[in-house]
C-alpha cells in the first residue's frame, strides 16, 4: 500500500486522528470505518466474483466508495494495519445458533496485538458487530455505544463474542486462538459468492451502525433503530429501494448494476 492509498482511505472514512501503532489510532480508524463503510452485498447478488487483492479492494471500497462484506472489509482493513505497522493475524470465526451451535466457519475476524495485549478488530459483520477493537479478555464487559459486549471461551471452538440482549448474554461468533491462511479466506470466500445457499445470494441488503443504532435497507423492508426505538416500512418496488440505497449508503444501485 502506497502511503497516497492509506491517504485516500483516511479521507474516505473522514479519519484525520493519530498514525503511529497505538490503541488510539486503531480505536480511530476501526470507528470510523464502521460508521462511514457500509455492509453490502450488491455485487453478489449481480453474480460478480469477489476479489480479494490489494488492487481491486482499494478501487471498491476508497475510489468508488462502496460497502462489501466481511472478507473485503476486514481484508482491506488489514492491509491498512500492516501498512502502518501492527501486528495482525486473520482468523475464521463460526456465527452461533443462539449461542449453543454453529454455523461453518464462514467469517473473516482481525486479532491485533499491541503491547502484548490482543484485541479482536472486525469491520464486517452485519448484524449489531463491534464497532471499536475490543480487548480479548474473557467476562469482562465492554459498552460500545449502544451495544454491550463480553468474551466467553468454548473448549471446541475458541473465544466467543457475546452481545447483551433484553433475554440476556446471546453468542454472535466463536474463532480459534490460530490465525488462518490466505488460501483458506480465498476458499471461504468462493463459497460465500457463489454457492446458492449462501445467505449472501438471498437478496440484496446494505446495513450500517450508527452511533445511536443501525440503519439497514433489505429488498422488503427499511428499518432505522435509534435508542432502542425501532421505526420501519416496507420498500415499495425497485425505485424505492434505489432511493434509499442512494440517500442512506450513498451508494447508486443502478450504476452498480451495470457494473
Amino acid at each position: 500500500m502506497r502511503d497516497s492509498e492509506f491517504q485516500a482511505y483516511c479521507d474516505r472514512i473522514n479519519y484525520v486522528g493519530p498514525r503511529d501503532v497505538s490503541l488510539e489510532t486503531l480505536e480511530g480508524l476501526h470507528t470510523a470505518h464502521t460508521f462511514n463503510v457500509p455492509f453490502e452485498n450488491l455485487d453478489v447478488s449481480c453474480g460478480r466474483s469477489i476479489l480479494l487483492d490489494p488492487e481491486t479492494l482499494y478501487a471498491k471500497l476508497v475510489l468508488r466508495r462502496r460497502g462489501g462484506y466481511c472478507f473485503e472489509m476486514n481484508g482491506w482493513f488489514a492491509l491498512v494495519l500492516e501498512h502502518l505497522g501492527f501486528q495482525v493475524t486473520s482468523h475464521l470465526a463460526r456465527r452461533s445458533l443462539g449461542g449453543g451451535d454453529y454455523y461453518a466457519a464462514l467469517h473473516q475476524v482481525l486479532v491485533v496485538t499491541i503491547e502484548g495485549t490482543r484485541y479482536l478488530a472486525d469491520v464486517g459483520y452485519g448484524v449489531e458487530g463491534i464497532s471499536a477493537p475490543l480487548p480479548i479478555d474473557v467476562d469482562t464487559e465492554y459498552m460500545q455505544f449502544v451495544n454491550r459486549y463480553r468474551f466467553d471461551w468454548d473448549d471446541r471452538f475458541g473465544h466467543v463474542l457475546e452481545r447483551k440482549t433484553d433475554d440476556g448474554w446471546v453468542g454472535m461468533y466463536a474463532f480459534p486462538q490460530d490465525p488462518c491462511l490466505p488460501i483458506d479466506i480465498d476458499v471461504v470466500n468462493y463459497y460465500t459468492s457463489t454457492n446458492p445457499a449462501s445467505f449472501f445470494l438471498k437478496g440484496r441488503f446494505c446495513t450500517i451502525p450508527t452511533p445511536t443504532g443501525r440503519i439497514t435497507l433489505t429488498e422488503d423492508v427499511f428499518k432505522i433503530v435509534e435508542n432502542g426505538q425501532l421505526t420501519e416500512r416496507e420498500v415499495e418496488g425497485e425505485d424505492d429501494f434505489r432511493n434509499l440505497a442512494q440517500q442512506y449508503f450513498r451508494l447508486d444501485v443502478a450504476q452498480i448494476q451495470q457494473g
